[in-house]
């Protein structure tokens, strides 16, 4: 007998999509997606086994920086002409502790996909003053960007590199139930 799941959608007025990596060797960028979507389809409130969808338009990329942002859109990074979304699909989403699950999917940049995992904290359901119920959860990560084929880079005086290699994602998200 199938179970009937229950749909819940990113709230995008509530939810947060970063990343971070390192410039120069010796600081870190922040940026993020201001245009994204995504759902969730679950058996339960405890969201285990559930199944994860997700994707960020490109277009979107904000660092605070016009320049920089617009070399991140450009073929030397997303190429968001022709590759105007990401996304993640789940293949997995187990709890491992009260708490802490482990989102496994494959994500992807321009055109290549590849398999990745995430560490989920679930902060809980409850109801909003205006009767929604929510859920909130806070999603992190890690991938090597070249491994999508984001490989531009520029050696500094003494050797190292510009832009680094591993990029770190943090997701808190907040979902509304359908």
């Amino acid at each position: 007998m199938a179970t009937t799941k229950n749909k819940w959608a990113i709230d995008p007025a509530h939810t947060e999509v970063q990343f971070k990596v390192k410039h120069l060797v010796i600081s870190t960028v922040t940026g993020n997606f201001n245009k994204f979507e995504g759902n969730v389809l679950a058996s339960d409130d405890e969201f285990s086994g559930a199944e994860v969808e997700f994707s960020a338009d490109v277009d979107s990329i904000n660092t605070n920086q016009a320049d920089r942002d617009g070399h991140l859109k450009s073929p030397d990074f997303f190429n968001a002409g022709q590759y105007p979304k990401l996304t993640f699909k789940s293949t997995g989403f187990i709890k491992k502790a009260d708490n802490q699950y482990k989102l496994s999917g494959n994500l992807t940049i321009r055109d290549v996909t590849k398999p990745i995992e995430l560490d989920v904290e679930y902060g809980g359901i409850t109801k909003d003053p205006w009767g929604n119920i929510k859920a909130g959860f806070e999603v992190s990560g890690k991938f090597n960007r070249k491994d999508f084929g984001l490989t531009w880079n520029a050696l500094t005086e003494a050797g190292g590199m510009v832009v680094a290699e591993e990029v770190k994602i943090l997701v808190n998200v907040e979902l509304t139930k359908q």
